[in-house]
C-alpha cells in the first residue's frame, strides 16, 4: 500500500478543508474536494527537521541561513533549469502578500492590472483591494484546454494602458502548463507595451509528463528585466501552514522598490517553521515528490476515466499540472447555486464554484484529487448517483 493511500483523520486539527464544513455549510458527513491541499502527510524529512528544532526547546528571533539560499538556488537549477544568486531571492509569509507588496510598490492606485479569466481567485482580490482597475481577458478553451487570446489581450493593454500582468502558471484552475512558446508570445507582447509580468509559480513541482514546466524569466535572457516570479515550497510539499513563500526578482531597480515596501510594511521577517521546512523539502524532499506525482496523476486518470464512463455530460479539463480538475456541468443547466446546493445537499460534497474564479466559471466546480484513493472514490460515486 502507498503510504498516500492511508487515511488521516483531520478533523478537529484546525484544518480548514475540514473544520470548516459544518460552519460554512451546516452539515455534517461532508467530504472536502476544495481547499487546495493534501490529504497526505508530509516528507519524513520535513518533520524530521522541525522535529529537531522543536526538541531545542527555545524559540527565538531567526536569522535566514546561507544554506536556505543553497537549496532554493539548487532546487531551482535542477528542477527547472532556472539560474538564481542570493541576491535575487527575497522571502515573503506568502504568494498572495507577495502580489499585494508588488502591486504596491511598482503601480499606483487607478493603474489597470490585467488577468485572466477563469484564475485563481485571490488574484481579482488583491487588484481590488489595492484600488487598481480590473482589467479581464477570457481565457479560450480548445480541445479541452485552456489557451491565451493574444488579440484579445494586446487590445486590452493598449486601451486601458494596462501597466501589470498577473499570470498563473500553471494555471489555477484549468491546470494548463503553458509552452516555452507560449510564454515567449506573452512575454514579447509585455514587452512591446512596457507591461510588467508577475508570474505565479506556486505549482511548477506539480506537473505531469509529457508536460514540461519553464518559469518565464527563462524563456528569454531580457524577460527578466520586466518580471518578478513568486512560488514557494508548499504547494509541492502539503505545507500551506508554514507561511513562507520566494520572491524571485532579477532586476535590482525592482527588487530596491520591492525591498523599500517590504521594510514599510514589516513583511521581510519569515516563520521559523517556514524556513526550516522550505530548506528540508528542497534538500531530502525529491523521493517523496516523485512517488507523490505518481499518486497524483493515477489519481486524476481514475477520476477522468470514472466521470467518463458515469457521467458523460460534464466535460472535463484534464489537467497537465496540479491536482485539480476542472469540470463543466453546464449540460445540466443548473444555475450557480443550485449546482452548489446539489452538490452540497445531495451529493455530500463540497467543491470550489467555478463562478469564483470569473465569469466564464459559471456552472463549473473546481474538484481536488489530491487525497487517499478511498476518498476519492467515494466522493465520486456520490457525485454519479446524485447526477446519474
Amino acid at each position: 500500500m502507498s503510504q498516500f493511500d492511508v487515511i488521516h483523520n483531520r478533523l478537529n486539527t484546525n484544518s480548514v478543508k475540514w473544520d470548516s464544513l459544518v460552519s460554512t455549510y451546516g452539515k455534517e458527513d461532508l467530504l472536502p474536494f476544495w481547499v487546495a491541499d493534501m490529504d497526505f502527510q508530509a516528507s519524513p524529512a520535513i518533520s524530521k527537521a522541525l522535529n529537531d528544532y522543536i526538541k531545542q526547546g527555545i524559540y527565538g528571533y531567526t536569522l535566514i541561513p546561507d544554506s536556505l539560499y543553497d537549496a532554493i538556488i539548487t532546487w531551482q537549477k535542477k528542477q527547472h533549469h532556472y539560474e538564481l544568486t542570493k541576491e535575487d531571492i527575497l522571502f515573503s509569509p506568502g504568494v498572495v502578500p507577495s502580489l499585494v507588496t508588488i502591486i504596491q510598490a511598482l503601480t499606483n492606485p487607478g493603474d489597470a492590472l490585467l488577468i485572466h479569466d477563469p484564475v485563481y481567485h485571490p488574484f481579482t482580490d488583491v487588484i481590488q483591494n489595492t484600488e487598481r482597475q480590473l482589467i479581464l481577458s477570457n481565457l479560450i478553451e480548445e480541445e479541452s484546454l485552456f489557451k491565451m487570446d493574444f488579440d484579445d489581450m494586446e487590445e486590452k493593454i493598449i486601451k486601458h494602458q494596462v501597466k501589470l500582468f498577473i499570470l498563473c502558471n500553471p494555471h489555477n484552475p484549468g491546470g494548463r502548463v503553458w509552452t516555452r512558446e507560449e510564454l515567449q508570445r506573452l512575454g514579447e507582447l509585455c514587452q512591446k507595451h512596457q507591461v510588467l509580468v508577475i508570474s505565479d509559480e506556486i505549482h511548477q513541482d506539480l506537473v505531469f509528463e509529457p508536460n514540461t514546466f519553464s518559469s518565464f524569466q527563462t524563456i528569454a535572457p531580457n524577460f527578466k528585466d520586466f518580471s518578478i516570479v513568486v512560488t514557494s515550497a508548499t504547494k509541492t510539499f502539503n505545507l500551506a501552514g508554514i507561511k513562507n513563500s520566494m520572491i524571485f526578482v532579477k532586476n535590482p531597480l525592482l527588487r530596491d522598490k520591492l525591498q523599500a515596501i517590504q521594510a514599510i510594511n514589516y513583511q521581510a521577517e519569515i516563520n521559523t517553521f517556514g524556513l526550516i521546512a522550505t530548506e528540508a523539502a528542497y534538500n531530502e524532499g525529491k523521493e517523496w515528490l516523485d512517488e507523490l506525482l505518481v499518486y497524483l496523476k493515477n489519481n486524476i486518470d481514475f477520476a477522468c476515466d470514472f466521470l467518463k464512463a458515469q457521467l458523460p455530460q460534464i466535460k472535463i479539463m484534464k489537467p497537465q499540472g496540479t491536482y485539480l480538475i476542472w469540470l463543466d456541468f453546464s449540460d445540466y443547466n443548473l444555475p450557480d447555486e443550485a449546482l452548489m446546493a446539489k452538490l452540497v445537499d445531495d451529493a455530500g460534497v463540497v467543491v470550489n464554484p467555478g463562478i469564483s474564479f470569473g465569469s466564464k466559471g459559471t456552472q463549473h466546480i473546481r474538484f481536488n484529487t489530491a487525497c487517499p484513493r478511498a476518498l476519492l472514490v467515494e466522493g465520486l460515486e456520490k457525485m454519479a448517483l446524485t447526477f446519474r
